[in-house]
């Protein structure tokens, strides 16, 4: 790494300690930080023509002023100044929000140039630079910076234009040459040269471009970095895994498997005959079958001569999964045992002593897995199913039961491909992306919250046809806050309204386990049946006999959320229904139920739901296991993404990465990240 990167910026002529304790607050403290500092959005001044200008565009255009300008104050020092301008025949609106004292330099008939954003369906401009006559710029595109304190846009472009006259010819060049001329990137220097000082805005375009894929190589070489030093420390299990006995369990079910099924069961029966340790992310929509999937590769590793243990959030999905394995596993011979807090005293002495025996082949519970005398005979393989709803400790405590246990986390939420390969860059992903075949496709509808009788008329029909709903809300009980239905309210709303008719129970978090258990027994046996709920029935409800599912106040919840609640419907049979109750006032909430009456596909509703939120939004900004790019974008750059991780793959992959020189800088850079150790991964 070329030293002067990290020289302090008061080596930069014109920046004194005062004026360095000030760039500090922008996290500027050295040479590098200060030149790599981009402006994050760009101001055009080019003359433009209105009528070819797009609605929400920046824009600057000349006019003739037409009216006074009036002034119209409100709240603490804040006011509103607005004139009329006369742009080549177009009468529109300048409004301009605390710049009161323009009004003395905006006469009738005078001539000024204004800068701001157009609102082509109002014709109105809301200004934020206004200068007297026509003014052409010399430079067109004008970077703006983020600053704090006395530090300016223009007082930073200065020093960073200083910081290039002193240092520019020094700046290194970390990507190999046949890389960008594969890509027909920019060289570093001219790149950064050109986002601070851009001659257009195509030079901005390429500028960035070039920034972007290093961004997002040099991120996905540490992930890819790590993933093979990961593997070839994780020594695994090496399990005689049979295909033939795979095919024979395969062709012996009641169903065909779909190819996604059958391609994501080799991938894993690969692992888990390899010599590395398994650490794979299973994503499969609702209802794409991971279950089978699941006890196909539980089967294989039984034949092994090893356990399994199948970890779930909830007791009655523990139940449920319990339950359907015994269906297929038991006639092989295979001994599938339930561990749960309920299961107590000699029932599960005697549980304990045969999984340590080795008599029981799969084990299948809650966190009362990783109780410290549950200990197993041989295991073998882990599995995790909505793996977010546990905490890594209690994920480890699990792996930590056997020697080199391979681990797979399943999850039907479906992560946007763009996050899969960036939050787990060191896992492996396996994805089922299609359907069984014959499964009816839930028809989901938007209803204004006015139309609810006609749709509880829908569902007293479903009611008499024998079938069964979910009514969810948003909130347990009535907030002041916040205008939305609550569970309870809506319970005695519903309670009265189908009174001697159908049974309506209520289920919410502040139920104790017991009673949430009792209340979705009642609900599975259809001694109820509607069960308002909040969203407490997320994951982890198998009750293939309700076929409507009403959602309250829908613009509440994000995509993958309502997703995963119209999830639980659709389950048998009988065609199903998802009826969004919803007046989102919002462009957003609207687009929202828009793109759910569209589609059932959960990874398109994950990259639209990234889209709208943004990955921090996505899984919770403290989460999102994304560094800070300085320019790159997750979401809209997601094919940069790509191309940068195929291409650490195969780098990392090459013999001539650990000795050839066009790579020292790559090497370098793993070095220090922590990740090599001299010529070899640590």
């Amino acid at each position: 790494m070329n030293e002067y990167m990290k020289l302090p910026v008061t080596e930069v002529k014109g920046i004194g300690d005062e004026t360095a304790k000030q760039l500090e607050a922008l996290g500027i403290y050295l040479v590098e930080e200060l030149i790599e500092h981009f402006p994050f959005r760009y101001e055009d001044y080019k003359l433009k023509d209105l009528h070819e200008v797009k609605h929400d565009e920046r824009v600057t255009i000349v006019g003739v002023v037409q009216s006074e300008p009036s002034v119209r104050y409100y709240g603490k020092k804040k006011n509103r100044l607005s004139f009329r301008l006369l742009v080549n025949q177009l009468l529109i609106t300048v409004t301009f929000f605390n710049r009161a004292f323009l009004k003395k330099q905006l006469s009738i008939g005078r001539e000024v140039t204004v800068t701001g954003k157009w609102d082509q369906h109002r014709l109105t401009i809301t200004g934020t630079e206004c200068r007297q006559g026509k003014e052409e710029r010399d430079q067109t595109i004008e970077p703006i910076y983020s600053v704090s304190g006395s530090i300016t846009s223009k007082s930073l472009k200065k020093f960073i234009y200083q910081a290039l006259s002193q240092f520019g010819e020094q700046i290194p060049e970390p990507l190999p040459l046949h890389l960008r001329e594969r890509y027909k990137l920019l060289g570093k220097k001219e790149a950064i040269y050109r986002l601070h000082f851009p001659p257009n805005q195509e030079a901005v375009k390429q500028a960035r471009r070039r920034i972007v894929y290093e961004e997002f190589l040099f991120f996905q070489l540490k992930m890819q970095a790590f993933r093979k030093s990961n593997r070839e420390q994780s020594v695994g299990q090496s399990l005689h895994i049979s295909k033939e006995n795979i095919t024979e369990f395969i062709e012996g079910l009641p169903f065909p498997l779909t190819s996604a099924q059958k391609r994501v069961v080799d991938e894993i029966s690969s692992d888990l005959a390899s010599t590395y340790r398994m650490n794979r992310l299973l994503q499969g929509d609702v209802g794409s079958g991971k279950t089978i999937v699941a006890a196909t590769c539980m089967y294989a590793v039984a034949k092994a001569g090893y356990q399994s243990a199948l970890m779930v959030p909830t007791e009655i999905l523990a139940e449920q999964h319990v339950t359907s394995l015994q269906q297929v596993l038991e006639p092989k011979g295979i001994r599938v045992e339930l561990l749960s807090g309920s299961i107590k005293g000699k029932k599960r002495k005697e549980r304990l002593k045969a999984l340590e025996a080795g008599d029981i082949h799969i084990l299948v519970g809650t966190h009362a897995l990783i109780q410290e005398d549950v200990v197993f005979h041989r295991l073998g393989f882990v599995i995790t199913d909505e793996q977010h709803r546990f905490g890594v400790e209690q994920r480890r405590v699990l792996r930590d039961k056997g020697e080199h246990v391979n681990v797979l986390f399943m999850t039907a939420t479906p992560i946007p491909r763009t996050l899969a390969i960036s939050v787990f860059g060191d896992m492996d992903v396996s994805i089922i992306d299609e359907m069984p075949a014959g499964r009816k496709a839930i028809e989901t509808y938007w209803a204004k919250p006015d139309m609810l009788e006609r749709v509880l008329s829908f569902t007293e029909k479903e009611l008499t046809a024998g079938r069964q709903a979910y009514v969810i809300c948003p909130l347990i009980e009535e907030s002041e806050k916040l205008d939305v239905q609550n569970a309870i309210d809506v319970h005695a709303i519903l309670q009265q309204h189908f009174t001697g008719r159908y049974s309506v129970g209520l289920m919410h978090g502040r139920l104790h386990p017991q009673e949430k258990d009792a209340v979705m027994e009642a609900f599975s046996r259809n001694d109820t049946q509607i069960l308002v709920s909040t969203t407490v029935v997320e994951v982890g409800v198998n009750v293939p006999n309700a076929t409507v599912m009403i959602i309250y106040d829908a613009e509440r919840f994000g995509l993958a959320q309502l997703h995963q609640l119209r999830g639980r419907v659709g389950r048998g049979d009988a065609q199903s229904y998802c009826i969004l109750l919803a007046d989102p006032k919002s462009e957003v909430g609207k687009e929202r139920m828009r793109i759910m009456t569209e589609t059932n596909d959960g990874f398109v509703l994950s990259e639209r739901d990234l889209e709208l939120r943004g990955p921090g939004d996505f899984f919770g900004a403290k989460q999102s296991g994304l560094p800070d790019f300085k320019l790159a974008d997750v979401v809209h750059d997601y094919r940069a993404l790509e191309v940068a991780r195929q291409d650490a793959v195969k780098i990392i992959s090459l013999d001539e990465f650990w000795t050839a020189e066009h790579y020292n800088f790559l090497r370098t850079f793993l070095e220090e990240q922590g990740v090599l150790n001299g010529d070899k991964l640590d």
